[in-house]
């Protein structure tokens, strides 16, 4: 979580408040701890309000407007999956409120997201695959060691850094492994 900090803070010269898009539960949760302990350390406010229950159109809206409203000058996106399924109302209300939003799917880039820094899907499928074989040759899914994604991949997209008036360093440019012009 504090590549997300990192990332944001390099990309907004001067960031000092960031909205966090997560529901209340996530907050609570050592993820959502995480977040904040690492804005915390680079004396970044993090700030909500948490998402409530029911995650529909109002209430993502409800709480973005909230952030913009208090101040925040960009947004970390949480990967919980209903923030994933409202990605493009997210980006959209992002875009809306000028906030530049850093997310967990490259994918969000491709849709007009500011950045996304997100587990390389290739070497995920490939471990997958490679788990499923041991399975058909015999090991038992319970002897399978739990895996956690290794390799990262930075996407920025060039488009939404222009409209919303960011200019980005050529080294963070530099470092991204996918470039949306």
């Amino acid at each position: 979580m504090g590549k997300y900090v990192e990332l944001l803070r390099e990309a907004v010269p001067g960031l000092s408040t960031v909205g966090y898009l997560a529901s209340r539960k996530v907050w609570e949760l050592p993820e959502g701890v995480a977040v904040q302990e690492a804005a915390r350390r680079v004396q970044i406010s993090l700030i909500g309000p948490p998402l409530d229950y029911p995650l529909d159109a109002a209430e993502y809206r409800r709480v973005i407007a909230a952030m913009a409203q208090a101040g925040a000058q960009a947004l970390i996106v949480n990967g919980q999956p209903q923030n994933y399924e409202n990605q493009r109302l997210i980006i959209e209300l992002a875009e809306k409120g000028r906030l530049p939003a850093i997310f967990p799917w490259r994918g969000s880039c491709e849709l007009g997201g500011l950045m996304a820094y997100a587990p390389d899907e290739v070497e995920i499928v490939r471990h997958i695959v490679n788990q499923i074989a041991q399975i058909l040759r015999g090991t038992s899914p319970g002897d399978l060691p739990f895996y956690q994604p290794t390799k990262f991949e930075l996407v920025i997209n060039l488009k939404t850094a222009k409209a919303l008036g960011i200019e980005l360093s050529a080294s963070l440019v530099a470092r991204a492994d996918e470039v949306i012009e």
